[in-house]
């Protein structure tokens, strides 16, 4: 090997190792650059996965039970959280906004009550992971083995 290849080779190989690693790295963003956002519950909850209607219901309250009959608690972040604006954009495929509307409407027709509102992914963690039954979402960046992922459909 002549000296100049092994200089190239020497200096390329660090930028060559650096390319693949990322290639082969997990990606944990979503299409538009931001953490990818999934959806949790309780560990002893049977579901793990859930078609986009059935969901959206379960976050507008509508259905206050998992599909087994065990009862349901949703937790959610404020409406203006960057994370509950993109789970309701790209997740229920909905606006923060209709989902107030809903919540409004089943409290104030005294047929159910809003979900409980959390101020932080923390706390959306811990909450899910210490209450059966319990549903909601966090960027997939703060997920640990304390709470299981529900897919959607």
């Amino acid at each position: 090997m002549s000296r100049m290849n092994a200089r190239l080779l020497f200096i390329s190989t660090p930028w060559l190792l650096a390319a693949l690693a990322m290639l082969l790295a997990p990606v944990c963003l979503a299409e538009d650059g931001k953490p990818e956002i999934v959806m949790v519950a309780h560990q002893d909850v049977a579901t793990t996965s859930l078609n986009r209607d059935t969901a959206r219901a379960m976050f507008a309250m509508r259905q206050r039970t998992w599909p087994n009959g065990q009862a349901l608690r949703v937790f959610v972040l404020p409406n203006d959280h960057s994370a509950h604006e993109r789970f309701a954009k790209q997740g229920l495929s909905v606006y923060p906004h209709q989902l107030q509307l809903s919540w409004d409407r089943v409290v104030f027709s005294g047929t159910g009550q809003a979900p409980t509102t959390v101020t932080s992914q923390i706390e959306m963690l811990e909450r899910i992971a210490n209450i059966p039954g319990s549903l909601g979402y966090i960027d997939r960046e703060h997920l640990d083995d304390r709470v299981q992922v529900i897919s959607m459909e």
